[in-house]
């Protein structure tokens, strides 16, 4: 178990322990690193877990706040095992590829009738940052804009059931994008393409068109399937070349 995963549960059993509610303010970070017993950058790490997942929120010059209960916290649950089936079976992505198609098609569905003007604001935003952190060559950071793309359009269709979903598998859709990115972002001809399918979605959801904004998104992620498994069985043709040189 990583560190971050392990001041999460140490946090977790302090908060039942304090007999903490919603809405209540977390201690100083100074104050809760020492009464967990671990450094600073590790509770970091852990709170910005929470956050993204939305189990916290942090609201700027006033500290962080319990948004959900801890018998809530079961995504985490949800993650942590995904993540390592990845790093276990590379084709597993494909998997996390094909449930993202089914959840983020009606996520955009409703975002398309549902969005409202800072919903749209913040879906360009988002948008925008990909190709601002893509030019100056930061994939940490393209990859999160990304993931926060995808994230935000689930934001607008004000389905809490379905942005819940999304909050709580985030650090996995995240990790997915990385993935992603490594294989079909590395040629400037796939970025334009992928970048060319975003603005498709974004548009789609601010002229409040349903049917295009799913068929966006769906494309969006099975193009995204077919250019890896093509890069994989590439990749795979010039192993198997370099093993009969070598022979």
């Amino acid at each position: 178990m990583k560190v971050s995963d392990q001041v999460v549960q140490s946090l977790r059993l302090l908060i039942e322990k304090q007999q903490m509610q919603i809405g209540d303010r977390l201690p100083a970070e100074r104050k809760l690193s020492e009464q967990l017993g671990v450094s600073r950058s590790s509770l970091r790490e852990a709170l910005q877990q929470l956050i993204s997942l939305g189990m916290l929120v942090s609201k700027v010059g006033a500290g962080t706040y319990l948004q959900q209960l801890p018998t809530n916290w079961s995504e985490l649950q949800i993650v942590q095992p995904l993540s390592e089936l990845i790093d276990e079976d590379p084709t597993y992505r494909f998997d996390v590829q094909e449930a993202r198609m089914i959840l983020e098609g009606g996520t955009a569905w409703y975002a398309a009738q549902r969005s409202n003007e800072a919903d749209r604001i913040k879906i360009r935003q988002c948008y925008e940052k990909i190709a601002h952190f893509q030019a100056l060559g930061d994939a940490d950071q393209a990859s999160l804009a990304d993931a926060h793309f995808h994230l935000a359009i689930a934001e607008a269709s004000h389905n809490l059931v379905l942005i819940q979903v999304m909050r709580g598998l985030f650090d996995l859709l995240q990790y997915n994008v990385v993935l992603g990115r490594r294989k079909v972002y590395s040629e400037t001809h796939r970025f334009d393409q992928l970048h060319d399918q975003h603005f498709q979605v974004m548009d789609a959801i601010e002229r409040q068109d349903p049917e295009a904004a799913r068929r966006a998104v769906c494309g969006h992620i099975e193009f995204v399937i077919q250019q890896v498994r093509s890069i994989d069985e590439e990749e795979a043709r010039c192993q198997r070349a370099r093993r009969l040189n070598r022979t």
